[in-house]
């Protein structure tokens, strides 16, 4: 079964049947049930919805079906055709829209495509509201409008031109100096929206820029997930060219990975650390955020500055959530996800990139030697399948019994913060998994810390 019906969206798999997969009548019945629940959240006769997609080969397709089940709903809606998600997350408040679809499935590969869905600030439901949608999706509860009251459908296909322009227009996107700097940068879009919006952004930078695999077809050339192992291509491109450095984004452009230029990793762990310390030097004392899962830099470079730091559950609405609470001036997630509230609360590429930018054209050093000057930490990833009768929750707690001499979080399943290193474990909602996450000051250290963790589960496993 490859259809996943969640909180934040319904995901899933092209063709085959209704209910297993993401069919046009599972893509028809989530629609209206978001429809549905945007007309009675804002109490208005006439709700205006914006839609964007990536460039999958399913989008055209998937985008169709979503505007006109909106339409017949008696929605207005705007389609910004090929875009990004925070292009349709900046789009939604400047059009004083009542929400918006993203149609994307974000780093899965080309057979999957998703509807993930925001609100009237151009930011991804609560856990709550989800659950109204899903609960709306069940029961078919929705009800379309009669011939004379149908919505309209109006393209709006510039909007990635409006997103660069508002990354342009912030205080602390340095124009003139990364202009001045003459970069020369390499990238790679993945042949999704990434291609388009990128080259154009580096453009108005004035910053020479090598496109590899730009042309938004949907084709997507390697695996779309920005890691190391599939970043080959451009490494060699990067070195080949004598780049500054190497920009990689997924297909819906909300991941940022910075690639050194001579083709190493800069590490998608540490995009998020460099755009904070350029925006914590450049306005002083401010808090940060990151989740629980990511690396311990962020808070060191937030201490570097004067300035504090917290984590939260992992999740980017729980990100957003604890940003809002504790008034963050930056904050994101490890996988290259940057969120600055100074546009607006949702992960954002184009605004991390155009920071770091401004960042490397400030220190005027390589990629590499930033990357150099920041803490160094490793991570390990890893997961134990357990059967579906192991309570995963008791597991969890005794885990959290043993080491309770060390600082414990239990925000988010368990984490484990040792002198220099930390464990973080979480069950998946979706099946009998822990993830084991580690970090430590050596790879061979956060790999032992992981096996370490890994056995005193696989104990009590034996022992229930």
């Amino acid at each position: 079964m490859t259809l996943i019906k969640s909180i934040s969206g319904i995901r899933g798999t092209i063709g085959g049947k209704v209910n297993d997969n993401l069919t046009p009548i599972d893509t028809v019945k989530f629609a209206a049930a978001y429809g549905t629940f945007i007309k009675e959240r804002s109490k208005k006769q006439h709700v205006k919805i914006i839609i964007g997609r990536d460039a999958r080969i399913s989008g055209k397709m998937i985008s169709g079906l979503v505007a006109n089940t909106l339409i017949g709903l008696g929605a207005d809606v705007i389609d910004l055709g090929l875009s990004t998600t925070p292009t349709v997350e900046v789009a939604v408040p400047l059009e004083q829209a009542d929400g918006g679809i993203i149609l994307t499935a974000s780093h899965n590969p080309k057979q999957w495509n998703a509807l993930k869905l925001l609100n009237e600030k151009g930011e991804f439901l609560s856990a709550i509201e989800g659950k109204e949608i899903l609960d709306l999706a069940e029961k078919d509860e929705y009800s379309f409008y009669e011939i004379n009251d149908l919505g309209t459908y109006k393209e709006l296909t510039d909007y990635i031109k409006k997103h660069i322009q508002e990354v342009l227009n912030l205080e602390l996107v340095d124009v003139e100096t990364i202009r001045k700097a003459n970069f020369k940068v390499v990238v790679d879009g993945v042949n999704s929206t990434g291609g388009i919006a990128i080259p154009a952004l580096l453009k108005e930078l004035n910053v020479e820029c090598v496109e590899l695999y730009c042309e938004p077809n949907g084709h997507f050339p390697h695996n779309p997930e920005p890691l190391k192992e599939h970043l080959g291509d451009i490494s060699n491109l990067i070195v080949k060219e004598k780049a500054d450095f190497g920009i990689v984004v997924d297909p819906d452009v909300d991941r940022l990975a910075i690639v050194n230029e001579d083709g190493s990793m800069f590490g998608e762990e540490y995009t998020l650390v460099a755009c904070a310390d350029y925006v914590l030097g450049k306005t002083g004392k401010g808090h940060v955020v990151s989740n629980l899962s990511s690396s311990r830099a962020l808070g060191d470079i937030a201490k570097k500055h004067g300035g504090t730091y917290s984590a939260s559950a992992v999740g980017e609405v729980n990100v957003v959530i604890e940003m809002k609470k504790s008034d963050a001036i930056i904050g994101g997630e490890g996988n290259g996800g940057i969120i600055y509230p100074a546009l607006h609360y949702g992960r954002d590429s184009l605004v991390g990139v155009a920071l770091f930018l401004s960042h490397l054209a400030h220190k005027k050093v390589s990629c590499k030697a930033l990357r150099a000057s920041y803490p160094s930490y490793f991570m390990s990833k890893n997961k134990i399948q357990l059967t579906s009768q192991i309570n995963v929750d008791d597991i969890l707690d005794t885990i959290a019994k043993k080491y309770n001499s060390e600082k414990i979080s239990t925000v988010d399943g368990v984490k484990i913060d040792f002198e220099s290193q930390w464990v973080h474990l979480r069950k998946s909602n979706t099946e009998p998994i822990i993830r084991v996450y580690t970090e430590s000051k050596s790879q061979k250290g956060a790999i032992d810390l992981a096996k370490r963790i890994v056995d005193d589960i696989k104990e009590l496993i034996k022992v229930n």
